[in-house]
């Protein structure tokens, strides 16, 4: 893969990756989290809405000798498992037993890798994501639902060996107006959950290979 150029979206002008920080509680756990897309990392420069201009972060990633897990390369239901490892998709008592019987059955250890890439579990994923463990969406149409999402693709930093792989070009640093790119965010979000409320709501979406039927 050689070189790549990442970007990383914040509501901070100065960030400094650190190894070991991070939230647990995010997609792939702690660490720091990139796009390729820059458009995508100005819209998750300013999703949050407190109306603040954000910034956008140009890095350099050094791939050679890194050990890259790539989860569009996996069932999307091993995607599912590592999510449902880190992030709460319904809080009832039936999901907390059944997730854990999901993650057994088709999650996989990330322990021996150094990079994390896959897609960003963002507002339109939490809408996906309940219905499914709901059973209220078919396996067949889960991947196209996701798609409709627009998610987009990040990279998570894990292992110390990658964070001594990335460097910051502080001269291509940019600033991010909230009132566009929040309102870009919006309106891709408001269009993929009408767009993924009319397959769930179609004949294609059959409801019988269901998530509690997966297990």
């Amino acid at each position: 893969m050689g070189t790549i150029i990442l970007y990383h979206g914040s509501s901070e002008k100065m960030v400094t990756p650190k190894f070991g920080l991070g939230e647990e509680k995010h997609d792939y756990g702690k660490g720091f989290y990139l796009t390729e897309g820059l458009e995508l990392a100005k819209e998750w420069a300013v999703y949050r809405p407190d109306a603040s201009n954000g910034w956008v972060h140009e890095f350099e990633l050094d791939t050679e000798g890194l050990n890259i897990l790539d989860f569009q390369e996996h069932s999307v239901l091993t995607w599912l498992a590592e999510l449902m490892k880190h992030r709460d998709a319904a809080d009832s008592k039936r999901y907390r037993i059944l997730s854990k019987q999901f993650v057994e059955k088709f999650g996989i250890s990330t322990d021996e890798y150094d990079v994390i890439k896959g897609w960003r579990a963002n507002a339109s994923y939490f809408y996906i994501a309940k219905s499914f463990v709901r059973d209220e969406v078919d396996i067949d149409i889960l991947e196209e639902l996701l798609a409709l999402g627009g998610l987009g693709i990040q990279y998570c930093i894990k292992t110390e060996r990658a964070y001594k792989k990335l460097s910051e070009h502080s001269e291509a640093l940019q600033s991010v107006a909230f009132t566009e790119f929040n309102e870009k965010y919006n309106k891709r979000d408001i269009w993929a959950r009408e767009n993924m409320r009319m397959l769930i709501d179609s004949d294609r979406n059959r409801v019988t290979k269901v998530f509690s039927t997966l297990l």
